[in-house]
């Protein structure tokens, strides 16, 4: 059995340690003993990407990401965007960048470099009140993979996000015909209710952890801003 590498550790602001580590060629990010993420299943973090962005009618939209994390979703949209699109990253943790241009460099490539896209360290919330106060143009969506589902898990402040009132402000924060989704390795039926109260139009999948069909079943919610 092939042991775990510790590669680097980082801290989340007013939150736990992140530790990046290596399983014979796989890598995982972890919170404490959980698993945020990894190179095996990495699937259903690019379609939260690939399948939001197909139902949007703008031709060049505006996406902001909530959390870099291993950039899944964040090459997915680049790939999803078109040459005009925008897009911007909400990373709390300053290291990830330096893990995405350092042991991560073979996934990273030359995409942190393309001019579509901007990484703002801060926290998503922030991103979502500016689009609000006209300190930034809305958004045409909005992509959440900040925990691993809608509770905040990496940081208590995240939880503010996942209710009512944070759901409405990133509603406020989309353009009409936007959508806010959010991946979760979970279903939450009481998140899908939130949604819903919050005035959105709500589409729940499940998707796969790999291609073909394999690995967990994860959860997208897609709230469309009617």
């Amino acid at each position: 059995m092939l042991p775990r590498e510790t590669i680097a550790t980082a801290e989340i602001p007013g939150g736990d340690t992140l530790t990046l580590v290596s399983h014979g060629r796989d890598f995982i990010i972890m919170l404490g003993r959980d698993e945020l993420m990894g190179t095996r299943m990495q699937f259903s973090e690019e379609q939260l990407a690939v399948l939001a962005l197909a139902e949007l009618d703008a031709k060049d939209p505006r996406v902001l990401i909530g959390g870099y994390g291993m950039g899944f979703t964040y090459r997915a949209a680049l790939a999803a965007v078109g040459e005009d699109g925008e897009l911007v990253v909400a990373e709390i943790v300053p290291e990830i960048l330096d893990w995405a241009k350092g042991p991560l460099q073979h996934l990273t490539g030359n995409t942190l470099d393309d001019p579509r896209g901007e990484v703002v360290i801060c926290d998503v919330a922030a991103l979502i009140d500016d689009a609000n106060d006209g300190t930034c143009e809305k958004f045409d969506a909005i992509l959440l993979d900040v925990d691993n589902g809608p509770d905040g898990i990496v940081r208590d402040q995240n939880s503010r996000i996942y209710t009512r009132t944070g759901l409405a402000k990133a509603r406020e924060a989309l353009n009409p015909g936007g959508i806010l989704s959010v991946w979760s390795a979970a279903p939450d039926h009481k998140f899908t209710k939130r949604l819903k109260d919050a005035g959105f139009d709500v589409e729940v999948r499940e998707v796969r952890a790999r291609p073909n069909n394999k690995g967990p079943r994860h959860t997208i919610w897609f709230a469309r801003n009617a």
